[in-house]
């Protein structure tokens, strides 16, 4: 299954209700960072990341919460690590799963620097994964709109703090470059 049939089969439209609250959050969004870019509170790049963080992170709320169906239970595994020991025994589903669950908050790794306007170390990028996604997994449970696992939360980190190292690792060079 690739990517595209992933995203389909797990998300439905968003109903016309869902599209007006986002677009009002985003539009309140850009307001006031139109006005601290005005007042010199914050730089171009940041606004961007900013607005950039808060859409991408919309469709992950919209796809990982949002637009599920509720179950009729609430569903929950606390083994931690149990999917990779489900890998260990064949279970070739959850290998896909897990590294698409690092890949989820990847981008927001790769913005997070932007924002901040410097490097960031990468247990920052970590606790901010974990933290994006204790939110996401807490949702799921109280709104029965997925599993709560431990696992998604470790994936999702390692994701973020990749993007984070990553996007770092740029900005020190083109610091660097600038330098010379």
């Amino acid at each position: 299954m690739d990517l595209y049939q992933i995203f389909i089969s797990h998300n439905r439209v968003w109903t016309f209700c869902e599209i007006m609250c986002f677009s009002v959050l985003f539009i309140i969004a850009a307001i006031i960072s139109c006005a601290l870019l005005r007042y010199k509170k914050i730089v171009l790049s940041q606004a961007v990341a900013g607005l950039l963080l808060l859409l991408f992170l919309g469709i992950v709320f919209g796809s990982t919460v949002f637009t599920r169906t509720p179950k009729p239970y609430f569903d929950y595994e606390l083994e931690l690590f149990w999917s990779w020991k489900a890998v260990y025994n064949g279970n070739q589903e959850l290998m896909k799963e897990n590294l698409l669950n690092m890949i989820l908050l990847f981008p927001v790794g790769i913005l997070l620097p932007f924002l901040h306007r410097h490097k960031l170390s990468w247990c920052r990028g970590l606790i901010a994964g974990i933290l994006i996604s204790l939110f996401i997994e807490t949702n799921q449970l109280i709104f029965r709109r997925g599993l709560f696992e431990w696992d998604d939360m470790i994936h999702n980190g390692i994701g973020c703090m990749s993007g984070c190292i990553i996007s770092s690792w740029f900005m020190k060079q083109d610091k660097k470059g600038r330098k010379s």
